[in-house]
């Protein structure tokens, strides 16, 4: 597993658990719970975020080496 998917996997776990919290928190009236829950979600998506960004770094530095290797004869 990519560090990137890694990153989006916990990243929508973060989600689903905020979502988890706010809606305990709607049904419960607790401000505090739904609060944790949209801390949660905003976390989650970060580190989504933080996955694509990973991912599009790795795919670029894959292409650059491809090209050293390319240009250098070294295949």
């Amino acid at each position: 597993m990519s560090e990137g998917s890694k990153d989006r996997t916990e990243g929508a776990l973060d989600e689903a658990k905020g979502r988890g919290k706010g809606a305990w928190g709607d049904l419960t009236g607790d401000d505090s719970k739904r609060a944790e829950g949209e801390l949660d979600k905003a976390s989650g998506n970060a580190k989504q975020g933080i996955g694509d960004v990973k991912d599009k770094v790795g795919d670029a530095k894959d292409k650059v080496g491809d090209t050293v290797r390319n240009l250098t004869g070294d295949n």
